[in-house]
């Protein structure tokens, strides 16, 4: 909802909170936009990580075999999607909440099916590393 005043030499239009503006950005929610070009930094960035590993001759791995490294992307893209829906959904606390109960979490797989101590702490630092980057800037709204 927005209020337009006109008069012979201005007009001045007032957004309320949670309304489309003009560009169709929101006043208080993420944007698509925005938290898809976050999820692709970090991809990029949880992706980098898991080269590291290989890189010097510790691919990150579990039981089954090693992982591929595009999946690491892949699968820092799904989290943005369920984090953006999470951030126009919730509170900034309950985000913040759900997300690092939803980050330790996610570490328990690599405890119970890395392939070794390096592994499963690489494996963990992915996570990390896509939740220190994308977290805080969802929750910024």
């Amino acid at each position: 909802m927005s209020t337009t005043t006109f008069s012979p030499t201005t007009s001045r239009t007032t957004a309320y909170a949670g309304t489309t503006d003009r560009t169709g950005a929101t006043g208080d929610r993420v944007t698509w936009k925005r938290g898809l070009a976050v999820g692709v930094v970090a991809a990029v960035a949880a992706t980098a990580v898991a080269a590291a590993f290989r890189a010097v001759g510790h691919p990150l791995a579990v039981t089954d075999g090693p992982i591929p490294l595009l999946a690491f992307g892949q699968m820092v893209l799904v989290a943005t999607v369920v984090g953006i829906v999470m951030a126009r959904h919730t509170s900034r606390t309950t985000f913040i909440r759900a997300t690092i109960a939803l980050t330790a979490l996610s570490c328990v797989p690599d405890l119970a099916l890395g392939d070794g101590p390096v592994s499963t702490a690489g494996l963990m630092l992915t996570h990390v590393v896509a939740a220190a980057i994308i977290v805080p800037r969802l929750a910024r709204r």
